[in-house]
């Protein structure tokens, strides 16, 4: 899980590649302890990340007692996903599927996670309503994406007018924008936290991490990763369900 890197755009040599950087580890980490602390109370919990990426994720949950199941549009993503939890000596269930038409029931989990995905999906609000659907009432969503106001979502847009693939038709949302999504399916929205206020340079993410979770209370401006927590509200055949086409 990254900030820095799309799913179904870059392989899983990527990932590793990114985590071996000091601003990737440094990063990472503090992306991860904030979706963690949004996802609640994890022993026995039915988690699902959807665009599950190399499994960093799903092994963080399972490894707190999570019942997980991830699921990657990506074969190759999944095999690596199965390879760390194996490593990690955690039990986890991988779905190969797309966050558009999401293959379980109704009501299915009681925590649903999507991190850095949306960035770079077509339909966000049939996204959304899709992991709303699959969500019982009372469980959590939890949201992690590229923040629009940030140093990190301009060194990404000049990539993408230079040709980077992976960024020219990414996405950078407000924190404003991910309410009304969230909303707009049925949400009820409880918290939206920044991370990540540092430009993307190494010794400076260093320096600067211990500021972040302060920052992150007192405004999402500049910050290059935002997290949003919502509530399902009732029976999950209310909440908009997405329609076909």
């Amino acid at each position: 899980m990254s900030g820095a890197i799309a799913p179904g755009h870059i392989g899983p040599n990527a990932y590793e590649a990114w985590r071996a950087t000091l601003l990737g580890r440094v990063t990472e980490t503090i992306e991860q302890r904030l979706v963690l602390k949004l996802m609640g109370e994890l022993p026995d919990a039915r988690v699902f990340d959807v665009g599950c990426g190399d499994g960093a994720l799903v092994c963080a949950a399972a490894s707190r007692g999570a019942v997980v199941t991830g699921l990657d549009s990506d074969p190759a993503m999944l095999a690596a996903a199965r390879m760390r939890a194996e490593g990690a000596h955690v039990q986890a269930a991988f779905v190969e599927g797309r966050i558009e038409q999401i293959p379980f029931a109704d009501a299915s989990f009681d925590v649903v996670v999507a991190v850095t995905v949306l960035c770079f999906v077509a339909d966000a609000s049939r996204a959304v309503r899709e992991m709303s659907r699959v969500l019982r009432p009372g469980g959590r969503l939890v949201l992690g994406e590229l923040g629009r106001w940030s140093l990190w979502a301009m060194t990404r847009s000049v990539r993408g007018w230079w040709g980077a693939a992976t960024w020219k038709a990414a996405r950078f949302r407000t924190a404003g924008e991910l309410r009304t999504l969230a909303e707009s399916a049925g949400l009820s929205v409880t918290v939206i936290r920044g991370a990540v206020y540092y430009p993307p340079i190494g010794i400076l993410a260093r320096i600067f991490a211990p500021l972040d979770p302060w920052l992150g209370r007192v405004t999402t401006f500049g910050a290059g990763f935002l997290a949003l927590q919502a509530v399902a509200v009732g029976d999950p055949q209310v909440r908009q369900p997405a329609t076909a086409g």
